[in-house]
């Protein structure tokens, strides 16, 4: 693998583990105010997000990176104060991670383009799930309306971005 590769792998790994930081952190808000109907779903959502992190950290040393560390806080992109605000933030989350998910897909060769694919499908899926809305293809089209970024996620409670 040339120099190029490596770094152009390396940096969209290290974009997607921040984005799944920033998702950790937000299903962590959602968690505490969606309705019991949908808690079993949201923790379904934390623990997958959980460990795909925990995988992108091990994919990042492997291609001797330092994982990016998780922030703090994240400033979210709305106030958050009930159950069907929960919702919205958990399909932001998703339509988020997927457009962060295919920037690898583009980046990345092999196995690790197999499952940045993986990852995209299943962000598109519990997006779709939280929204009851799809679009024809996830991760590009939320893309275009937040311009280049890492799943919208902000380094600190400070820093108004949105994860």
């Amino acid at each position: 693998m040339s120099d190029g590769v490596k770094t152009a792998e390396l940096t969209a790994l290290q974009a997607a583990l921040a984005a799944e930081h920033a998702a950790v952190y937000g299903y962590g808000i959602v968690g505490g105010k969606i309705s019991s109907a949908r808690r079993a779903e949201a923790r379904a959502a934390y623990d997958a997000h959980r460990a795909r992190r925990d995988t992108l950290s091990r994919e990042v040393r492997d291609l001797g990176g330092q994982p990016v560390a998780a922030n703090a806080a994240y400033a979210l992109p709305f106030p958050v104060p009930d159950s069907p605000a929960a919702v919205r933030l958990a399909a932001r989350l998703e339509e988020r991670l997927a457009g962060v998910y295919a920037d690898v897909v583009r980046a990345v060769t092999g196995a690790r383009r197999g499952a940045a694919a993986a990852a995209l499908r299943e962000a598109a899926v519990r997006a779709v799930r939280w929204s009851g809305e799809s679009v024809a293809f996830p991760g590009l089209a939320e893309r275009a309306d937040e311009g280049a970024g890492a799943a919208g996620a902000a380094p600190s409670a400070s820093a108004p971005v949105s994860p």
